[in-house]
């Protein structure tokens, strides 16, 4: 899962809008909410902290879940560049 997936699941599970998790965050707009869990943009590592304590999780669970979406990224970027490289020999 990645985190914009991740994100949107914790905050239906928190019983929270978009809206009510953006002022919450001291955000004017819920549209950058949206772009997180749309996977447009990321949060600020000091508003994901925030982002824990309002869904009641550990900040821990959403830098595991960001640190498995880089590797499945690392890992899918290195396979088609040795597979490209393979096929050129």
């Amino acid at each position: 899962m990645d985190l914009s997936k991740f994100l949107k699941e914790k905050r239906l599970q928190a019983g929270l809008s978009q809206g009510a998790v953006a002022k919450k965050l001291g955000y004017t707009s819920p549209q950058f909410v949206s772009n997180w869990e749309r996977g447009l943009s990321q949060p600020p590592v000091a508003t994901l902290r925030k982002i824990a304590q309002i869904y009641n999780i550990s900040a821990n669970d959403m830098f595991d879940v960001m640190l498995k979406a880089t590797i499945d990224q690392v890992t899918a970027e290195l396979t088609e560049k040795f597979y490209k490289q393979s096929k050129a020999k």
